[in-house]
């Protein structure tokens, strides 16, 4: 397969809880909602090799022995291959009073000793997923059909808002995501339901704060599960962090023996202007197991339709991280611009500066003019939520000339493009004081300006002529902007277009992407001036 397995699939199995919990699951659960909703549960052999290694113990003869291998598991799938079923069994169990989820001891197989299992005591099981209303649809909502209509559904008492044992113990819960609601919980295990979606920045702490919560409960052997489908790199994402994880861990930059990651996608091999290898590549990304019930010629006529959106359908379908074909960069491009490379006090730089004063974010890009390597100067971010410290959040007057100030004398600049909404009087006071003609206006609400801008910083990302230094917020506003096409077209035609968040109230900020648009469009006017070169030292030849 192609894709990414963290750790590698071991030659010496690991002893696992796994078979007794295929059993239970096939025995006592069903489907969730859809066409087979009721219908006695079916764990295909895919998913039953993922229980089983989500399952594994340390052997008998370990130090941990009997102890979950794994504290978090990681799943990625393309759509339609039954995550959300896979996602509530796997709940079903870690509720259900009877089910072999922890060891218990030890019992003789042959010459193998094999764990014996048990019910966790007291479950605590938090389902997190992009909205309220998305945990009630998915992971959550298979999981009450599983346990209300299911054949054991004696065994639970079940609401909208929650699930428990009929003894009364344990719980189920569905939650939006809401970090301070679940700090202090005392879980036992917590699953989070595509993760490619949870990206605003009080749905990353609230995964965060959950993850937390996991050594809280050492005798109850808690942990993770993520269940996602591939989403837009560049977002942030939950899913987007989780896999740059695994990706360490697999290149050795990082060490994680608790962590299990499994990626399943279509190799990049495949022609899909072609049939045979549209079918090719979504078969590999379904699997063995999935391709035999899947409806590929359905999924074929999806791509071949005018407006499907083709970025998307290689996401859900394929299973590949591509950009979306609304984001104005490709943040996987950005992401290969990395250099090593630094920049010494006294070279000649431009900025560029862009934000609001009362919402948003705002900050400066600087731009080495000799080798066109960029990186954030300064950047102010309003908190997220509505907390009082975001509802009093409010760039001043001391931080953005103080960092102006500051760059004035580390570096010689050359030249600074500001955007001056709200901050009128401050770069006029930037003009008087360094000088009209190293502190200019840039207004980018001027279509043709700021439409033939973006197109040259888009075209010095595609060739390689603007580097960086790897700087995660630059990278994060970079992938946070959205494309939007203005009404005037260039030379060619084509129209011209900005950037836009993806909502205007959306927390995922973009202004250091257009302060580097600003800032690189300042190198090019600073280049075609000339004289910003670096005087040669004269030499002073002694002669004895």
């Amino acid at each position: 397969m192609t894709g990414l397995i963290v750790p590698p699939m071991d030659e010496d199995p690991w002893p696992t809880l796994g078979p007794g919990i295929c059993d239970l699951i096939e025995d006592g659960a069903c489907f969730g909602p859809g066409d087979l909703r009721g219908q006695p549960a079916v764990i295909d052999d895919e998913k039953r090799a993922l229980i089983y290694r989500a399952y594994e113990v340390y052997p008998r003869d370990h130090p941990k022995a009997g102890k979950r291998r794994f504290k978090r598991v990681c799943i990625s799938l393309r759509k339609g291959t039954a995550k959300t079923e896979l996602a509530g069994w796997i709940a079903f169990a870690e509720l259900h009073p009877d089910a072999p989820v922890r060891t218990d001891g030890w019992k003789r197989q042959g010459r193998m000793w094999v764990p014996v299992g048990r019910p966790v005591r007291d479950p605590y099981i938090p389902m997190i997923a992009h909205t309220e209303e998305q945990t009630e649809e998915l992971a959550y909502a298979a999981l009450l059909v599983m346990c209300s209509e299911g054949p054991d559904q004696d065994l639970f008492d079940c609401t909208l808002e929650r699930i428990t044992r009929a003894s009364g113990e344990g719980k189920a819960v569905a939650l939006a995501s809401a970090p301070d609601s679940r700090d202090g919980a005392r879980t036992t295990f917590q699953h989070a339901d595509e993760p490619h979606r949870l990206k605003l920045p009080r749905q990353v702490q609230a995964w965060q704060t959950m993850l937390q919560n996991i050594p809280k409960r050492p005798i109850a052997d808690p942990w993770s599960l993520s269940t996602t489908t591939a989403g837009v790199p560049g977002e942030g994402s939950v899913a987007e962090s989780e896999r740059e994880y695994a990706r360490r861990i697999a290149e050795g930059k990082a060490r994680d023996p608790q962590l299990f990651y499994f990626h399943r996608e279509a190799s990049t091999g495949h022609k899909l202007s072609t049939d045979d290898g549209l079918r090719a590549a979504i078969v590999e990304a379904s699997g063995p197991a999935v391709a035999k019930w899947s409806d590929i010629d359905s999924i074929m006529s999806l791509y071949h339709q005018a407006d499907t959106d083709k970025a998307y359908f290689e996401r859900v379908w394929l299973n590949r991280w591509v950009a979306s074909s609304r984001q104005a960069f490709d943040p996987v491009r950005w992401k290969e611009l990395k250099r090593d490379v630094r920049i010494e006090h006294g070279e000649p730089i431009v900025l560029g500066f862009d934000g609001a004063r009362w919402r948003d974010a705002c900050g400066f890009v600087a731009t080495h003019i000799e080798t066109g390597l960029q990186w954030t100067l300064a950047l102010w971010e309003k908190p997220p939520g509505d907390g009082e410290d975001a509802q009093q959040w409010e760039v001043t007057d001391e931080q953005v000339d103080g960092a102006l100030a500051e760059a004035m004398d580390l570096y010689r600049v050359v030249l600074v493009y500001a955007d001056p909404p709200r901050f009128e009087a401050n770069v006029a006071k930037w003009s008087g004081k360094y000088g009209e003609r190293r502190v200019a206006e840039w207004y980018t609400n001027r279509p043709r300006q700021i439409g033939v801008a973006m197109r040259a910083y888009k075209t010095a990302q595609t060739s390689g002529a603007v580097t960086h230094r790897g700087d995660g917020d630059l990278a994060r506003h970079i992938g946070n902007a959205r494309r939007g096409d203005l009404k005037i077209l260039d030379d060619d035609d084509t129209p011209l277009w900005t950037i836009y968040k993806e909502r205007p109230d959306s927390p995922l900020y973009i202004d250091l992407a257009m302060a580097g648009c600003l800032s690189w469009q300042a190198r090019l006017d600073a280049m075609a001036k000339g004289g910003w070169q670096r005087k040669p030292r004269r030499k002073i030849i002694v002669r004895r």
